[in-house]
């Protein structure tokens, strides 16, 4: 399958790191991880995700993540790891969600649909074969909100059309990494099923 005809080619997801909370429910700016941009940028490109935001306010981390990507797209690592530079070119560096928004509008023509995601259940919860379905069924954009820290904030849930259920496994503990989060949610999304 060509990345032109993937089934998520009007889907885009984005990584909060503000508004998130602390572990004390402060409102706070995370740090961007090494981790989290290459993990989450090859997830995007396996499952043919039209674009993977970075969202950061913060200055020094904006440098950070654009000397990262800067490496493996100009640098020694677009040769030495052309698959990680194809995954990287998906990127897109943000400083706010409504920036991402007003991007995303203007590249679909149509605001997005906003998908939120996280830890805990939330009523009015929309199945993953829903969502699978709504993101097949047309030309419609969506934007899948990942958080870091301890989640996003209340208000970045108010704003959204739909919430997906938590990802639960057979214990009670329930703190996987972001990026695992990212890959697993966009296998139930858009993976091939036998």
């Amino acid at each position: 399958m060509t990345d032109s005809v993937a089934p998520a080619a009007n889907v885009c997801i984005a990584l909060l790191h503000y508004p998130v909370y602390d572990k004390n429910r402060q409102v706070v700016t995370t740090a961007v991880t090494n981790l989290d941009l290459h993990d989450i940028a090859r997830a995007a490109k396996t499952f043919g995700l039209f674009r993977y935001y970075v969202v950061t306010p913060v200055v020094d981390q904006q440098k950070l993540v654009e000397r990262v990507i800067r490496h493996w797209q100009e640098g020694w690592g677009a040769t030495y790891n052309p698959r990680r530079k194809a995954a990287l070119d998906q990127v897109r560096l943000l400083a706010g969600l409504d920036d991402v928004l007003a991007e995303m509008t203007e590249a679909y023509g149509r605001p997005p649909r906003i998908v939120v995601t996280g830890a805990r259940e939330r009523e009015g919860a929309v199945s993953y074969r829903e969502l699978a379905e709504l993101c097949r069924g047309s030309g419609q954009p969506y934007l899948l909100l990942f958080g870091t820290g301890w989640g996003m904030t209340e208000e970045v849930f108010d704003r959204a059309d739909y919430v997906l259920p938590p990802i639960k496994g057979p214990t009670e503990y329930n703190h996987l990494s972001v990026r695992s989060a990212v890959s697993i949610i966009l296998d139930r999304l858009f993976g091939g099923r036998d």
